[in-house]
């Protein structure tokens, strides 16, 4: 793998699907960036809201949300935009998704875009989750239809002017290409993580704890 070149970009906006997608690893390079100077911006296609088993997702949605708010405060991330629209665990890929993310790349254009794999599989083999792979492929296509000013043209009469993304890179992919060093920032990953205690609270006690879990992604202190 090569190392990300991180002259190429001031600002970068992070597309997932769900609350705690970007606190598994991705978060440590976000705390990197932020103290760079970089401005990072997270969207988040849903609120999570079917997330917990035992909590009702009026209830979960809005808990989720508060957590991912603090969870990217924990990193220096100010803005967290969450779409409409787009139920937890029925994301469809198509023309509605694409749109809604191509016209948040416009609103705020990034240079580098960021989303999770729309590969069948993470590394190591485990099943990578419908919503994962609907919004990680509707991000890569929507880089492109945020470029083209004739593909939804219904967002030239919202003011929104096309915009060319110079990179979109993918998380967890079973075949990566490219790394970012985040050994100095291990701490803020967790902290990062940490902010879900209700979520992971409601996965149980056998589940990894956030220092554990993320020694076991990124290889950080013990």
């Amino acid at each position: 793998m090569a190392p990300l070149d991180e002259t190429t970009f001031e600002t970068v906006l992070c597309v997932v699907a769900h609350p705690d997608d970007l606190e598994y690893g991705t978060a440590a390079a976000v705390d990197k960036w932020v103290r760079a100077g970089k401005t990072v911006t997270y969207l988040l296609v849903t609120r999570g809201e079917a997330g917990i088993d035992t909590m009702a997702p009026a209830e979960a949605g809005p808990l989720r949300e508060a957590e991912e708010r603090e969870g990217a405060a924990r990193v220096g991330v100010d803005v967290v935009e969450f779409l409409d629209g787009f139920a937890d665990g029925v994301v469809e890929y198509g023309l509605p998704l694409r749109r809604a993310i191509a016209r948040e790349i416009r609103i705020r254009r990034p240079d580098l875009v960021i989303s999770t794999t729309y590969a069948d599989h993470f590394p190591g083999g485990f099943v990578n989750q419908a919503d994962h792979r609907a919004v990680g492929l509707a991000t890569v296509d929507a880089k492109a239809d945020a470029g083209n000013r004739w593909i939804f043209s219904d967002l030239l009469d919202e003011g929104h002017e096309p915009w060319q993304v110079k990179q979109l890179f993918v998380t967890a992919d079973p075949e990566p290409t490219h790394f970012v060093d985040t050994s100095d920032h291990f701490e803020g990953a967790v902290a990062s993580l940490e902010a879900h205690d209700a979520y992971l609270a409601a996965l149980g006690p056998e589940y990894p704890k956030p220092r554990d879990l993320l020694q076991s992604i990124l290889g950080g202190p013990a």
